[in-house]
């Protein structure tokens, strides 16, 4: 009997010792995203805003300098939560609308039902758009043990409304639809909760919370207090935006202070990241990046990102190539999690990349091809991709566009912009523009000059027989994207037309269905809810 004792003990050490090393594995995982960030709206890329817990929060862990997202927000969720490009999931255009019956398929699992097989205690706060028309899509079927938040991809920030169509509320605790939250502005309701989630989470599990901020979509709302710091800023958009960034960096702020205060900071790694470029429209900018939200330039793409935990071995900058798409296995692996059940993952596993500065084994990055995308211009190869189709790829340091990318200007904040032209006033039913020209001689090298003038922003380019559709960049030579190269390396644009060609092969159909009028939220209590 004493003998059976002191092997029941040793296997109760055993047992503890794997548990606790198991646990120190396993960290919490904090991801916030942030929406339409733009590239020049904190503080360490030089921006006039003043967004000091990114800034000291970056500077202690590993800023990405070279991460992209995807241009607009469905596509960037997608991809976060399955590791596969959305050419893989039927979601390659636009976004998911609320009247749609769409959402990201189930035939492959979420990060949320990966961390949970692992043991992980999972909560999603805030934004959805990955659609809902079902109940099985829902976020509490999708690997999430709560979910407090709205479904659509807007809606006003006080009372939680929305209209796109059909109109009604959109905010919800679980299953229960919440009509009483009216007059509380999101970010610190989605701060509050966060917050509440840490405060009452079991220590004996580890933590994914997936915080996804209202904050900075449009439309431009936030308490006065916020603005009052940028009075003297004189273009309104730019104003009330700046006040909506300063309230999410004070909610940042807020949720990494009681990580610290539960005694949870040290075992999280913490993870910040926008979905997509600025709106320039609603006050965002993304200096000196070329293009904005919804654009395939990389002021559309190039995201504002970084980590910090104590398990990094490095901290600075990282100008490794990463997306948006690799934080599905960086994570389950980090968290001793299996890619078992996944279709085929698009993304890497970059942990040694962020944490020790490794060189990247992303080499290559499909950033979409859009089969809806009306074709514009004449096609250039018949036996390889139709670069009439809007798409995008990146291959080392070169990067191909064909199509129509969106709107392709310079737009520097207000402050530089007056700097150029003090007579010229930055609007908000124009912008500036500034732009670089080659003064008409097409060469390559010459000296270019400045060229300034106004657009409108709701301008959108005539689609022609004629029009222009390719564009090759060198990003290490021409991180701006102010010099096309396409004419001068027609083995480049061929080389990369092919990649684009072996790309689409694998891509399923796309997903893009009508408005459904069984989703009118009047038809399901004035709630935008499940209607199938």
């Amino acid at each position: 009997m004493c003998f059976y004792k002191q092997v029941q003990f040793l296997f109760m050490l055993t047992f503890l010792f794997h548990f606790i090393n198991g646990q120190r594995r396993q960290p919490n995982i904090v991801f916030v995203f942030a929406d339409d960030l733009g590239y020049h709206d904190v503080g360490y890329h030089g921006s006039e805003i003043k967004t000091p817990n990114i800034d000291r929060l970056s500077s202690s862990g590993v800023r990405l300098e070279n991460y992209y997202v995807q241009p607009i927000c469905t596509p960037t969720r997608s991809q976060f939560m399955s590791g596969r490009y959305q050419i893989h999931t039927g979601l390659q255009h636009g976004v998911i609308r609320p009247s749609q019956a769409n959402a990201l398929p189930r035939n492959s699992p979420t990060i949320a039902e990966k961390l949970q097989e692992v043991g992980y205690s999972t909560h999603a706060i805030g934004k959805w758009h990955l659609g809902f028309y079902k109940e099985k899509f829902l976020p509490t079927n999708r690997g999430f043990d709560s979910f407090y938040g709205y479904l659509t991809g807007a809606e006003d920030y006080f009372d939680h409304y929305r209209c796109f169509g059909y109109c009604g509320y959109d905010l919800h605790d679980n299953d229960k639809n919440i009509f009483n939250g009216t007059g509380q502005y999101s970010t610190h309701l989605f701060t509050e909760k966060a917050i509440d989630v840490i405060r009452n989470h079991d220590q004996r599990k580890p933590l994914f919370l997936y915080l996804s901020y209202q904050a900075v979509h449009s439309p431009l709302q936030v308490p006065r207090s916020y603005i009052r710091q940028y009075d003297n800023f004189t273009d309104k958009n730019r104003r009330i935006y700046a006040g909506m960034v300063s309230c999410l960096d004070e909610g940042i702020g807020n949720v990494t202070d009681a990580l610290k205060d539960y005694d949870m900071w040290d075992d999280t790694v913490f993870i910040f990241s926008t979905d997509n470029g600025g709106s320039i429209e609603e006050g965002g900018n993304n200096w000196p990046l070329r293009g904005w939200k919804g654009s395939l330039w990389d002021g559309g793409m190039r995201a504002v990102g970084f980590v910090c935990s104590s398990l990094l071995q490095y901290s600075g900058y990282n100008d490794q190539l990463i997306h948006v798409s690799d934080w599905f296995l960086t994570l389950i692996k980090l968290a001793g999690a299996r890619k078992n059940g996944t279709k085929p993952i698009d993304g890497y596993d970059l942990w040694t990349t962020i944490s020790e500065n490794a060189p990247s084994p992303r080499k290559e990055l499909l950033h979409n091809i859009d089969p809806l995308a009306v074709k514009t211009g004449r096609r250039l190869y018949r036996d390889s991709f139709d670069n009439r189709i809007r798409a995008a790829i990146r291959v080392g340091d070169w990067k191909l566009i064909t199509g129509d990318p969106g709107n392709g200007s310079w737009i520097p904040p207000p402050y530089i912009a007056r700097d150029l032209n003090p007579g010229i006033k930055y609007g908000s039913n124009s912008v500036w523009l500034f732009s670089i020209s080659d003064g008409g001689s097409g060469e390559p090298g010459l000296p270019r000059t400045p060229r300034h003038n106004y657009i409108d922003v709701g301008r959108r380019k005539r689609r022609h027989k004629d029009a222009k559709n390719i564009w090759l960049f060198n990003l290490a030579d021409d991180p701006f994207e102010e010099m096309d190269l396409s004419p001068y390396h027609l083995d480049i644009v061929r080389s990369l037309l092919d990649r684009l060609a072996f790309y689409e092969q694998s891509s399923v159909p796309c997903r893009y269905p009508p408005f459904d009028p069984m989703s009118d939220p009047q038809r399901h209590g004035g709630q935008w809810n499940p209607w199938q």
